[in-house]
């Protein structure tokens, strides 16, 4: 399967779920559940979930581990992708967990003022 395919399915096991949403990185995916990434496909082609209480209790036996070389985030294999009321389950319980989504800039250019 590819990173699209699975994209797909990751969505179709979410899809009693309201708000969520992929969207394309650099060949993979980043997941969002109500606003906030949940996870992602990354070059491995694996969907990998971030460390949270909720996905430690749902993936116990998981090892942590970084989704990229260099990555300062830390994340497990949803190994419970294909148990859709689990996986489901999980997501929901994770979103009071995850960080909120960091505001765009505006980007205003400062006017000077000329004497």
């Amino acid at each position: 399967m590819n990173n699209r395919e699975l994209a797909e399915y990751v969505m179709s096991q979410l899809d009693e779920l309201d708000d969520v949403r992929r969207v394309p990185m650099m060949g993979g995916w980043l997941f969002y559940y109500r606003d906030r990434i949940f996870g992602g496909i990354y070059s491995d082609g694996e969907v990998l979930v971030k460390l949270t209480e909720a996905s430690r209790r749902h993936l116990p036996d998981v090892p942590e581990r970084a989704p990229y070389e260099g990555s300062k985030s830390i994340m497990l294999r949803a190994e419970n992708l294909d148990d859709k009321e689990d996986f489901r389950a999980m997501v929901e319980e994770m979103w009071p967990e995850l960080p909120e989504r960091k505001k765009k800039k505006t980007g205003k250019v400062k006017s000077h003022v000329h004497y």
